[in-house]
């Protein structure tokens, strides 16, 4: 009797897949060009570290499942905000639209107190910063965390949420989206079906 061949794991469990491509990678310049015509909405996520809280941008949030409620996001090693983040338990998702503009800037300065206004945020009752007035911010508990190149993807259970200005079904809501290393509000003007 033969015994069957293991099943290989398509993730490259001992790097033999990723030794497989090994030299045939895209530069990162041409990844980059890949993605600038990619446009991607926008967020903030915010964490208490130890120092007090911390923000970043994000255009990486997405949704994984309703049932549960699962998303994802990454964040960048260069981010001075990340250490935080990755050793948070508990994680606030601001999800903005153009009225949110300023704090997506704002969450996107280096060097700055991202918290410097006392009016501008507040904290959940269990202790997260919460950006004031945004469209929407859900906190969530991260589950998951994986090292991909120089970011950390995370995946987070939603556990409470809070939304200031609804979209309704067929409504635009003057999404905030990036693009091309710019900032762009898509409305009604923006619509082609």
């Amino acid at each position: 009797m033969t015994t069957p061949a293991p099943l290989s794991n398509p993730l490259g469990e001992h790097g033999a897949e990723r030794d497989r491509f090994a030299g045939t990678s895209l530069s990162p310049d041409e990844f980059k060009a890949l993605f600038r015509g990619h446009p991607g909405g926008v967020a903030v996520i915010t964490a208490e570290g130890p120092d007090g809280p911390v923000a970043l941008t994000a255009t990486s949030v997405s949704s994984v499942s309703a049932e549960p409620p699962l998303l994802i996001f990454s964040v960048s090693a260069l981010s001075s905000a990340t250490p935080a983040i990755l050793a948070a338990d508990t994680v606030v998702v601001h999800l903005l639209d153009s009225d949110d503009l300023g704090v997506a800037k704002l969450a996107s300065t280096s060097g700055i107190d991202r918290f410097a206004d006392p009016e501008s945020w507040s904290r959940l009752v269990t202790g997260e910063p919460v950006y004031n007035g945004v469209r929407a911010w859900v906190r969530c508990a991260i589950i998951e965390r994986m090292n991909a190149g120089g970011s950390t993807v995370i995946a987070a259970h939603a556990l409470q949420s809070g939304i200031n200005r609804d979209v309704q079904p067929g409504e635009h809501g003057d999404a905030l989206v990036y693009h091309n290393r710019s900032w762009h509000r898509l409305g009604d003007h923006s619509r082609i079906d």
